[in-house]
């Protein structure tokens, strides 16, 4: 939690008190689904609030943007950024129901009236969104294709709708097909923790 206070220092009470909620319904709920591996548990603050929270380092999400979370997981990168921006929609989808178990009973615990779990394929979800954001769920390229007609043309916040994506590694033979039109963020020049030093965000608009 000190991880947090940290690099965001105007967050309000509501949100210092949902962040610090994180760590004990985690844990609890861990034990008995287990959506979050037993060692990166103890460094949950770091590995999965604060890295998913370095997108909020590129963009400031604007009130009633529609934000699509695809692959979520336990929840990552989706309910850490709909506590950072309470006025956004998110929903959060995956395609193990087990998760979206954890995920709605996390929602539901810190009163987040602004996201959703679902559980759906990505192939299934109609709609479109202003931004597809998820964490390594697979290559850029495949993700390319899940998110294919989901965002809207329109475009109302700080940059143009598209693509954000947190991925690790060297990831040059992955994305050389794109590089023209991808933007890659160091998510080492937001955060000194070495666990950031190989940690990218992308962002492809569309």
């Amino acid at each position: 939690m000190e991880l947090i206070r940290k690099y965001f220092k105007d967050l309000s009470a509501l949100q210092m008190d949902q962040f610090g909620q994180l760590e004990l319904l985690y844990s609890e709920w861990n034990d008995k689904i287990n959506v979050i591996s037993r060692k990166d548990i103890e460094k949950l603050y770091e590995r999965h609030v604060l890295h998913s929270l370095a997108i909020s380092k590129i963009i400031k999400f604007r009130a009633g943007s529609r934000i699509l979370d695809i692959g979520t997981g336990g929840g990552f990168p989706g309910i850490p950024l709909a506590i950072m921006f309470p006025d956004t929609q998110f929903q959060l989808i995956d395609s193990i129901g087990k998760k979206i178990k954890v995920v709605n009973a996390v929602i539901d615990a810190l009163a987040l009236k602004n996201a959703q779990g679902i559980h759906q394929h990505s192939s299934q979800l109609k709609g479109k969104y202003d931004f597809i954001i998820s964490r390594a769920v697979t290559a850029f390229p495949q993700f390319l294709e899940l998110a294919s007609g989901k965002i809207k043309g329109e475009n109302k916040n700080s940059l143009q709708n598209g693509i954000i994506y947190l991925k690790g590694g060297n990831l040059e033979e992955e994305l050389k097909k794109h590089k023209k039109k991808i933007a890659l963020y160091p998510i080492k020049e937001f955060f000194e923790e070495e666990f950031f030093e190989t940690k990218y965000v992308v962002y492809y608009p569309t």
